[in-house]
Parts: structure tokens; C-alpha cells; sequence
């Protein structure tokens, strides 16, 4: 593919380049980029590890499409209607399609991999088309038109040229310059338009708002309030300008965030610099560039376009014999939920859904080493296709490192024996996956952190700008009872819009294999004790309860009727006759409060419940459908539970979705600090008992010789 000329791209995007560049397929073509038949590596961290990616195989029936194989994929689709020689048809994501789980979970190393098939959402002609295409036959097998509303992932392609029909319009022009920007710092974003009706219907649209870059890079925290256009992005033409008049433009000044550059000081004492030595090096493994072996896991990761980042088959050894046991199928975020809290005109559309609508893949910037990740960390690059077909390497995009923060794994001394020293602790150490993601104005970076006694703790951590309002007042007191109802000032003419963050993740659990699982509801129930029989007025006691159906597994977190919730296996029992089974633990969360009826919460509405199990589908991965983009939710988890399918000793699927309400504050500006939530994943008679109890403390002879500086 050849290198694009920035000079065919006005000044006037100058700005807006600065939040496409998050996305692999502008220039950054240093970083790792197929160019025609030349050989590709990339740079890690350690110029000595690279990664060759135009020869590279697939060597396990998960591996993610190579270079050759989505340069193959373009082939075959060149010859292929609905036009992609003729060039009307684009490809807005390409995946693995994934072989059928039986025969992934029968399959061994060294056995011939499965048929391997791409999954490509395209568009022609206004037409939304999900093809599958067979390499190893060369040809396109399924090719299903329209299957739901809604469109697919949006591209680079889509956001330049929606920036492009809207700064063509005299009237834009002039509705920006009577607010005194230059153009030439104007930075046009497209924004998403979600589904609300009629305007929306039967054809693709995207809004365009404006901020400034003046004197700042940060140019979220400058924007043209009161102005946007609606963009027809099949007939390239703006249907649509708002403009509600002029409100002062936030200054530039206190928005600067890059180090180099500012000059503000810092009122505190100095952290020197700090890392986990290692000096025997990692204790994990990775073969054949996917397959992680770390302790007693084994487990594949992977970058994919729309999800980030796959966890696949992870397996945890047992305790007592040694035996390799499943654990987790398939884990991955499947959709992010984004509503902002503001029902006027220039802001009611803003509910974002940024898996489906541009894929947390392509917005995956390199980690930036000894910061993202630690001077131990393996990276792991993620490999794309470009809408029109071209293989993209997207470098850095995974890390893998071990993780000891002090914690401990578990520890007793005991106090209670005369003349006993007794004093057992263990430190706990990690294994983390983590990718981050600059979707826009907001950074998530996700965690799945293996621990030895079996557990996997799932984070996600937010940070970046805020999306907020300009508005003509700057301080409270001018305000009085005016008070904003979107969000609070958080700088001069500055509002911090409030808005929520709910996170779906899919988590196919295989509990000892893939079927014969079931979901149980473990409740703490409150009795009353009978008068006279013990001095105790009340007690709790444990009932559980097999969810039978979809329905019964649809669930909402409370704190005054606790329940635990557990995938089983009853099938496999402990020796003292419990079923082997993990437990779901909530972390901090929020649920949505918006009504079942508002457009946003009906494609939303995934996060109606914070728990769901469902029936195993391959076909169900996305909670919020295939096709996301101006969907009107008629392809969602909540379609598909309400089914009320029998999950009761099947193969199910385990949905969890963590949140949290975001009202701003000052600390948010310019940049927030990050916030983060989590969930875990622990075992639940899983083991014969501590599956951790064995191993061996640290000692100071097995560390190199480091001192603690002694001031004089």
C-alpha cells in the first residue's frame, strides 16, 4: 500500500489529523506498515525483537489473520460483486472467522489447523454486507445482505471525508469564522449520530462539531459550542446546519498536557524512577507469538478490530494432579455504552457504543514502554486490514509482564502457641495482559490479570479529556440559579458534561469443557431465630438456585439482597461431592438510569442488567449486534436473552457489565486522572483446597543486591 501524501490534506485538518492519528492507517508508516511485496518488521521496546510480520503462519486455530492470509482476502473479494474491483465497495473490518468451538477444543499442536475463513463487514452502495470468505478454497461462501439494521464499524475513510463535505459548505465556513477561528486551526471532528428516527433513516450520517487548536494540541477543552452539520455520507453532501449562536471559546491557557512543553511546577518531592528487577528474567512463555504459559496458566491472547484485545482457552493447572483444566473459553470486551446527559440539540445524540461504531482495534496507539508497561513487559503487535483490503500492523498494541506490587498471596503467624515462631507469608505476583485503546477523547486501558491460586481479575481504567460544553460563564457565583443541567464548571467556560461508562464483557466460560455448565444463585437469605432458642435475634443461611432458563440469569446487583453467582460444572465433582465451579465478584459498579424507552438505552440495552447468561451461539459475540452503527437495537444481548433459551447444564455464556457515572470535577482538567473499575473471576470449589499453599516464600539470597539509601 502506498504511503499517503499528507499534502493532498488541507491545513484545515491539520487538527483533526491530531485525533486520526490514533488510527493505524494514517502516516505512521515507521511504526510497522506492508508496503506492496517489501518485507515488514516492526520495532519493539528491544530493537532486537522484531517481528517479521510479511512471512509470518498461523500456527493455532485462533491466531488472528495474517498479512498474507488478509492480502489473500483482498484478492478473492477483488473479483467478488458488489464492486470491490470496481472500488464502490469498502471493507470496514476483517477478522477471523473463527472455526466451529468443537473442533478448536479437539484440536492439538501439531494436527492440521481447521478451514481458515475471514469474516469481512462491508459496505456498497448503501448496503451493509457480511461476507465469509474460505482461503483455504479461495472463495466467498456466505455473502448475507442487510441481516440487521444498522451499519458496519466506521473507517479513517468515513471521518476524513465527513470532515472534508462539511468544510466545503460556504455557510459552515462562515457560521466558524463570525466566531473568529482560523481555519486553520480548526479541527472538524465527525461525530456519531446514534438512531432516533426519521432523520436517520435510510441513510448513513454523521454530525460534525468544531474545536480549535489555537495555541493547544488538547483541543477538546476548546470547543465551537452552538455549531455542528449533519453530513450525508452517501451522497456527500451536508443535509443539515445548527447554529444557536456564539458562546465564548475556552481559553488555550492551563490545557497544555505534553511534558516537554509545560512549564508548570510541580509542588511535590521527587519519585525516583522504579522497576521489578528480574534476574533469572520472566517466568512466562509466549509461543508462536500467541500462546501465553506463565505458572500454572496457558492461555491465548490476540488484537482483534473491534474487541481490542481476546483472551482464548485459558487453562489452569490443577493442584493435586497437575492436569491442565479449562477454565474460560473466550473472554473479551463486547461493547461499550457512552450516554451523555444532555438533551438539547447539539448534545441529545451523543451516546457512543465505541466497539461496534469504530472498533477499539484501530485506535490502539503503541504502549509506551517503562510507562504503559514495565522494562520487563513482551509486546505483542495487532495486524488489521484497511478499507480497501491492505494488511496494517498496528506495533506494540499488547503487553504481557509480571506484576509485584508488594501484595501478599496469603500469610498467617500465629500468636496463640507459647514459644512458637511461626510467621508463613507469600508474596503475590501476577501476570498481566493489558492493551489501551484512545477512542476519541477518552483512554481505556483494559487488564486481565492471572493470579496462581486460579483467579483472573478484569480491569478497566479511564482516562484522557473529557467531552465537554462551552459555555459564557466562569465561576459558580455567576451562575446563580442557572446552574447548568448537563454537568458542573470545571474551568472557565468550561461545563463537564455528565455522562456514563458501561463495559459488556463476553466471557464464554468452559468450566472442566465446553458443555454441561450451569449458573447458580447462591442467596444469603435472612431468617429469624424461633424465641427462647438462642440468644441471637436473626442469621443468614445460604439457598441456592439453578437458573433453568435466560430469564432466570438476567440479573440486577443489590447490596441489600446479596447474591453470589457461580458457573458450575455439576458434572465434575470435588471429593467432597461440591461441583467444580468459578464465582463472579462485582467490583465497584453503576448501573443505567435512563428509561427503557429512550433511543440510546434501547441500543443500549445490554446494560439493563449488570449479570446475563445465555445460551452459547457462536453468532452472539457483540452484545450490541453485528451491525452497530445507526442500529436500532434489534440485535442486542436483551434480544437475544429474551429468547429465554434453557442454560441449565448446557454450554453458556457469562455476560458481566462493570460502569460508572462520571460527574466531572476540576481534577478532570485538562486531563483526568485515571478511574478505574473491575470484576473477578475465582474459584469456586474449583480446587481440592489452597491451591497456592505449596509455594515458596522469597528470600534475600534470591534477589540481587540492592540497599534502601541511608541519608546522612
Amino acid at each position: 500500500m502506498a504511503e499517503p501524501s499528507l499534502a493532498r490534506l488541507s491545513a484545515l485538518f491539520f487538527g483533526f489529523l491530531l485525533l486520526l492519528a490514533t488510527y493505524s492507517w494514517v502516516p505512521r508508516l515507521h511504526s510497522g506498515f506492508l508496503s506492496g511485496t517489501g518485507v515488514q518488521k516492526t520495532l519493539g521496546p528491544d530493537p532486537k525483537l522484531r517481528v517479521d510480520h510479511s512471512s509470518a503462519k498461523p500456527h493455532h486455530p485462533l491466531d488472528p489473520l495474517t498479512v498474507q492470509e488478509i492480502e489473500r482476502v483482498r484478492t478473492i473479494l477483488l473479483d467478488h460483486e458488489p464492486g470491490f474491483g470496481s472500488g464502490s465497495a469498502t471493507i470496514h473490518s476483517m477478522a477471523l472467522d473463527e472455526p466451529d468451538k468443537t473442533l478448536v477444543v479437539k484440536w492439538k499442536k501439531g494436527n492440521r489447523l481447521p478451514s481458515r475463513r475471514a469474516e469481512v463487514l462491508a459496505l456498497s452502495v448503501g448496503q451493509s454486507h457480511v461476507i465469509v470468505v474460505d482461503l483455504d478454497s479461495g472463495r466467498v461462501v456466505s455473502d448475507v445482505v442487510n441481516p440487521t439494521s444498522g451499519y458496519p464499524i466506521l473507517t479513517m475513510d468515513d471521518l476524513i471525508v465527513a470532515s472534508q463535505v462539511a468544510l466545503k459548505s460556504i455557510e459552515f465556513n462562515r457560521s466558524v469564522e463570525a466566531r473568529g477561528v482560523k481555519l486553520s486551526d480548526l479541527v472538524a471532528l465527525p461525530t456519531f449520530t446514534g438512531w432516533f428516527g426519521p432523520e436517520e433513516e435510510g441513510r448513513r450520517i454523521l454530525k460534525v462539531q468544531c474545536f480549535t487548536s489555537q495555541d493547544t494540541p488538547n483541543y477538546f477543552m476548546r470547543p465551537i459550542e452552538g455549531l455542528y452539520a449533519t453530513v450525508d455520507m452517501d451522497k456527500l453532501e451536508v443535509i443539515k446546519i445548527v447554529d444557536k449562536g456564539m458562546v465564548p471559546i475556552p481559553k488555550a491557557a492551563g490545557t497544555e498536557y505534553r511534558y516537554n512543553v509545560q512549564n508548570k511546577p510541580v509542588h511535590m518531592d521527587r519519585i525516583n524512577p522504579i522497576s521489578i528487577e528480574q534476574p533469572e528474567g520472566p517466568s512466562f512463555l509466549v509461543e508462536d507469538g500467541h500462546l501465553v504459559k506463565w505458572a500454572n496458566w496457558v492461555f491465548h491472547v490476540k488484537a482483534d478490530h473491534r474487541a481490542g484485545m481476546i483472551i482464548s482457552q485459558a487453562t489452569v493447572r490443577d493442584s493435586e494432579t497437575g492436569e491442565p483444566r479449562s477454565v474460560m473459553y473466550k473472554g473479551f470486551p463486547s461493547e461499550l455504552f457512552v450516554p451523555y446527559m444532555d438533551p438539547g440539540e447539539l448534545w441529545y445524540y451523543k451516546s457512543y457504543l465505541d466497539a461496534g461504531e469504530i472498533g477499539l482495534g484501530p485506535a490502539a496507539m503503541p504502549l509506551v514502554p517503562l510507562n504503559d508497561c514495565p522494562r520487563n513487559a513482551y509486546y505483542i503487535d495487532g495486524v488489521f486490514a484497511s478499507p480497501d483490503g491492505k494488511a496494517i500492523v498496528q506495533p506494540n498494541m499488547i503487553c504481557l509482564f509480571e506484576r509485584y506490587a508488594g501484595d501478599v498471596s496469603w500469610r498467617h503467624s500465629e500468636i496463640l502457641i507459647p514459644n512458637a515462631d511461626i510467621r508463613e507469608s507469600r508474596p503475590k505476583v501476577t501476570l498481566v495482559a493489558r492493551m489501551a485503546t484512545s477512542v476519541g477523547n477518552y483512554d481505556y486501558t483494559f487488564d486481565w490479570e492471572f493470579q496462581t491460586d486460579g483467579l483472573i481479575r478484569v480491569t478497566v481504567a479511564a482516562s484522557g479529556m473529557l467531552m465537554v460544553k462551552g459555555t459564557p460563564y466562569e465561576n459558580v457565583d455567576d451562575l446563580g440559579d442557572k446552574e447548568d443541567d448537563s454537568g458542573p464548571l470545571i474551568s472557565e467556560n468550561v461545563i463537564g458534561v455528565v455522562h456514563d461508562h458501561f463495559i459488556t464483557f463476553h466471557l464464554d466460560m468452559d468450566i472442566d469443557g465446553p458443555m454441561n455448565n450451569s449458573f447458580v444463585k447462591v442467596h444469603l437469605e435472612k431468617q429469624r431465630v424461633q424465641s427462647g432458642k438462642s440468644p441471637r435475634k436473626s442469621y443468614l443461611k445460604v439457598k441456592k438456585y439453578v437458573a433453568k432458563t435466560e430469564k432466570d440469569a438476567q440479573i440486577k446487583l443489590s447490596l441489600y439482597d446479596p447474591y453470589e453467582f457461580h458457573i458450575v460444572n455439576p458434572n465434575r465433582k470435588s471429593r467432597l461431592g461440591n461441583p467444580a465451579g468459578y464465582r463472579i465478584i462485582p467490583g465497584g459498579n453503576a448501573v443505567s438510569l435512563l428509561d427503557h424507552d429512550d433511543p440510546p438505552q434501547i441500543r443500549g440495552a445490554f446494560s439493563n442488567n449488570q449479570i446475563w447468561v445465555t445460551r452459547y451461539n457462536r453468532s452472539e459475540q457483540f452484545a450490541g449486534g453485528v451491525l452497530v452503527y445507526q442500529s436500532h437495537g434489534d440485535d442486542t444481548l436483551q434480544v437475544w436473552s429474551d429468547r429465554d433459551r434453557s442454560i441449565e447444564n448446557n454450554d453458556i455464556v457469562l455476560w458481566y457489565t462493570l460502569g460508572f457515572h462520571h460527574i466531572p470535577c476540576q481534577e478532570d482538567y485538562p486531563v483526568m486522572p485515571t478511574v478505574a473499575a473491575s470484576f473477578e473471576l475465582k474459584p469456586a470449589n474449583f480446587f481440592e483446597s489452597n491451591p497456592v499453599i505449596g509455594v515458596a516464600p522469597i528470600f534475600e539470597k534470591d534477589l540481587p543486591v540492592c540497599r534502601p539509601f541511608a541519608s546522612s
